[in-house]
This record gives structure tokens, C-alpha cells and sequence, in this order.
């Protein structure tokens, strides 16, 4: 039996579900700016259902993102937010990790900037951050492009390093660009992150992928997300999250099905993206335990 490390689930999509406000371009970042506490309480309760992590709600709070909408002069203030609403929903025990997405849109390895400017566009949201959470957490990276500058940002961090990968919806061997997922390799070597993961995509495909990363010498798990497909429509500039579709057939069991089989696969690092929400951690969470797995 092993130590298992629970991720919580989505976050963004989970405010924004709770909320009840329409969705906008911003996503998460608009319900945080109008409901504060909401993203408290969504971090408390996947706490209580037996998550050990709270991801914090910065995954688009990117200066390049805010400038597109002219609130970048909030920038200091969302990153403050989003801390202090993880620090006061966190149990004893649990950790705070600090959630760094693409810096202009989720799954467009085409609108990347180089790595250089990459570096420090993550650099300046990694430097206020990391007195304040126990690591970091690089999500949905969809080309080896997007790895590098996201890793070379998060060089001086002091802070423990986590790389989530996105693979395609119907091949896990490939990222969303297109390129080998082994092609990660090299940048696993060189900068060292303490853990690889696989993040959003269809929970499906993350078996093929696990493969390939259990090759590159890291602790490796996935959280996977719950749409039908990454539409077109989403796929345009300054998409909002309704164009994306939830899943009927992913329910609470049906995800841990899946979790339990990445478990077996050796993966010690597990949750869910998103539209996989509390209900599915807290039943991942009874699955673990009846199977002698220790939640740490």
C-alpha cells in the first residue's frame, strides 16, 4: 500500500458553478474579484472531503491576462486574495500550492512567448507568492515551449516545483501542441521539479501517458478533467467557460474507477481539473483508504 497525496478538484469551474454569476473571459479571477470568500469556502470544503491540498485560485491571474481587460493594476491585489482565502480554509496537515496556468490561454501553444519572456513573466507571480505556499504547482502545459519557460520561471523559487502536462483528448502520448510527451524528458532532467503530472484532459487517455512519465525518474500522478471534448469555440480568443461541455458519464465512481487504475499504475499524486468537483474527491478519498492507501 502506498502514501497517496490528494489533490483537490477543480477550482475554477467550481466558483464559477457556485456563483450562479454568467460566465466572462476572466473565469474564476471575475467570481473572486465579486465573491472573495466564495473561494474560501470552495477550498474548505474539498479540505473536509478529504483533499490535503488547496490549490490556489491563481491559475489565470497572469499580468498578461489582466492587461487584456485593464485590470492590471489589480494584479498585487488578486494574488492576495486568492493566498489568503487558501490560508484560512486550511486544515492541520494540509498544504497550499500555488497554481501558475498558461500565461495567455489554456491549451494554445500557439500564443506561448518565448521562453525568455515566459521566464519572467512567471518569475514576478512566482515572487509573490512563495512565502506563502508549501510549493508550486505548473498546470496545463501544452507544448515543451510552454514547459521551459514556465520551469525556468519557477528556478528561484525555494519552493518544491510541480509539472502538470496536457495530452491530447484522444492520444496520451502527445501533448496538445502535437509534440512526444517524452520530449518533456530533457527539461525533467535539467530542472529538476520534484514531481510530473497530467492534467486536463480526458481521464481516458491518462494511462498512455503515465507510461511515459513514470519513465523520468519523478513521483508522477494525474487529476483529469470532466468536459466531453475542448471545443473550437473554446479554442478562440477570449473564450468563457460555457463553451466547454460536462460529462454525463463521470460521475463520482466512474472518476475513482479511473483514479484507482493510476494508482495501480504506480501514480502517488491524484485529484481532478476541472467539472470534477467535491463529491468525486471525497469518494476518491473512501476509495483510497478501503484499498489501505495512506492520505498524506
Amino acid at each position: 500500500m502506498a502514501d497517496i497525496t490528494l489533490l483537490d478538484g477543480s477550482i475554477g469551474q467550481e466558483l464559477v458553478r457556485r456563483s450562479g454569476d454568467r460566465s466572462t473571459p476572466l473565469w474564476s479571477t471575475r467570481v473572486m474579484i465579486d465573491h472573495p470568500d466564495l473561494v474560501g469556502d470552495v477550498h474548505a470544503d474539498y479540505f473536509r472531503r478529504g483533499a490535503t491540498i488547496a490549490t490556489t485560485n491563481t491559475y489565470a491571474v497572469h499580468r498578461s491576462r489582466l492587461e487584456r481587460v485593464g485590470l492590471e493594476d489589480q494584479l498585487i491585489d488578486l494574488i492576495e486574495t486568492a493566498l489568503s482565502q487558501a490560508e484560512r480554509a486550511r486544515t492541520a496537515g494540509g498544504r497550499i500550492a500555488g497554481a501558475l496556468g498558461p500565461l495567455l490561454a489554456s491549451y494554445r501553444p500557439d500564443l506561448n512567448p518565448d521562453v525568455s519572456e515566459a521566464a519572467e513573466k512567471f518569475a514576478e507571480i512566482v515572487r509573490m507568492m512563495t512565502e506563502r505556499v508549501d510549493l508550486f504547482l505548473i498546470e496545463t502545459v501544452s507544448s515543451v515551449q510552454e514547459a521551459e519557460g514556465a520551469l525556468r520561471g519557477t528556478m528561484q523559487a525555494g519552493k518544491p516545483v510541480w509539472l502538470a502536462l496536457s495530452v491530447m483528448d484522444d492520444d496520451g502520448t502527445r501533448l496538445r501542441s502535437g509534440e512526444p510527451l517524452s520530449d518533456v524528458a530533457p527539461l525533467v532532467d535539467r530542472f529538476a521539479p520534484e514531481a510530473v503530472l497530467i492534467n486536463c484532459t480526458r481521464p481516458e487517455v491518462v494511462p498512455d501517458a503515465l507510461r511515459i512519465i513514470a519513465q523520468m525518474g519523478r513521483p508522477f500522478g494525474a487529476y483529469a478533467n470532466g468536459f466531453t471534448r475542448i471545443s473550437q469555440e473554446f479554442l478562440r480568443d477570449a473564450p468563457t467557460v460555457d463553451a466547454l461541455e460536462q460529462r454525463r458519464d463521470l460521475g463520482p465512481e466512474a472518476y475513482a474507477d479511473h483514479a484507482m487504475t493510476w494508482v495501480a499504475q504506480g501514480a502517488t499524486i491524484v485529484g481532478g481539473c476541472c467539472e470534477v468537483g467535491p463529491d468525486h474527491i471525497e469518494t476518491l478519498a473512501n476509495r483510497l483508504r478501503a484499498a489501505g492507501h495512506r492520505i498524506v
